[in-house]
This record gives structure tokens, sequence and C-alpha cells, in this order.
């Protein structure tokens, strides 16, 4: 077990791959607490953290037997896009149910990374998709873009993106909230489609 601890996440997920139950065991406990924490941080609710944290590895287990795990290098960023997906699909399900208002949705714009492999066609959209969100990145206010950047292409978490900035973690979350509403709202002028079919 000990030189399992020492490999890389890939390494583990090319052993898990070929049966070794261990190798995943170690990913589950390399990544269980900050994945644990940002669900709950994101839902506020200790039952539905435990479901969407449970089916976010369940999710990771079946992808990668299925061998269609691809992210080389970026198994963190991986699991947390799952994570992150599942509560998304979440909030979706209880707007349908409570109708609740799309604002309680923080990050539509980014649940675009479908987990399958698509068509050339679905690629192409999809790379217009991330050109026009990075022109739209551009054009935010210098402490959005920023916080923007740390979250999502940094994968820092709101803690260590208020520390960074050296504000507190409610300001960040408020930059990132501005970020995401102007962003929509300059996609709106702008008449871009941002969501991936």
């Amino acid at each position: 077990m000990n030189n399992l601890k020492t490999m890389t996440d890939e390494e583990l997920v090319a052993l898990y791959a070929k049966g070794s139950n261990p190798a995943f065991d170690v990913l589950l406990n390399r990544y269980k607490s900050s994945v644990h924490s940002y669900i709950y941080y994101i839902v506020r609710d200790r039952d539905l953290t435990e479901d969407v944290f449970q089916e976010t590895f369940m999710k990771a287990i079946v992808t990668i037997k299925q061998g269609r795990y691809t992210e080389n290098g970026k198994f963190k960023a991986w699991i947390m896009r799952i994570a992150h997906n599942l509560i998304i699909d979440n909030f979706r399900q209880e707007r349908n149910e409570n109708t609740i208002s799309n604002d309680e949705v923080e990050s539509d714009l980014f649940n675009d990374i479908s987990l399958c492999e698509g068509t050339v066609e679905d690629e192409m959209v999809q790379n217009q998709v991330f050109a026009d969100i990075r022109k739209l990145v551009r054009h935010l206010p210098a402490n959005q873009r920023e916080v923007l950047e740390m979250r999502y292409y940094k994968d820092m978490s709101f803690k260590e993106i208020a520390e960074a900035t050296g504000v507190s973690i409610n300001t960040a979350l408020g930059r990132m909230r501005y970020a995401i509403l102007n962003m929509r709202r300059m996609a709106e002028e702008n008449k871009m489609e941002l969501a991936i079919a």
C-alpha cells in the first residue's frame, strides 16, 4: 500500500482500470476531503452532500472501468467537474420541481464539458463556445476576471482565492457571482449561445 501512496493519480487510475481496487482507495483518500468540502460548500445540506459525494465517485468508477477516462494529469479537476455537474443536475431537478430562480444555480456557463465523447460537430460547437467564453472573460473588470480565472482555470478554492487576493471569502464569492452575471448579460447583448446541447 505504501508504494501506491507515492504514485501519481494517472498511475493509480491505470492500475485501477486493470483491476487494482487498492489503487482507487488511495485516490479516494487523496481527494475525498476536498470533494466533500466542495459539495457541502455549494449545497449546504449534509444528506445531499453524501448523496452527491457517493454518486461522484460511482460515476468516476464506471467511467474508468469502461476505459473512458482520458484526462491525463487532471484527475482532481476531472473528479471536481463530475461533482460540479451532479450539483448542477440536482439544482435543475429542484428548480423543475419547485420552480426556483435560475440565480440559485451559480455557473451554468461552465457546465458544458460532457464526460462522453462527442461528434466532430459537437467539438466544433464546444470550441466556439469556449472561444466566446474567453472573449467574455477578457471584458470583465480585473477583480472579477481574477477570481473567475483562479476558480475555473487554476482550480483554486474560494478560501485559497480569498487568501491570494487579500479579500474575505464573501467578497471573492461576490466577485464570482458578478462575473457570471456580467458574462450572461454580455452574452445576451451579443446574442452568443453559450450552451452545448
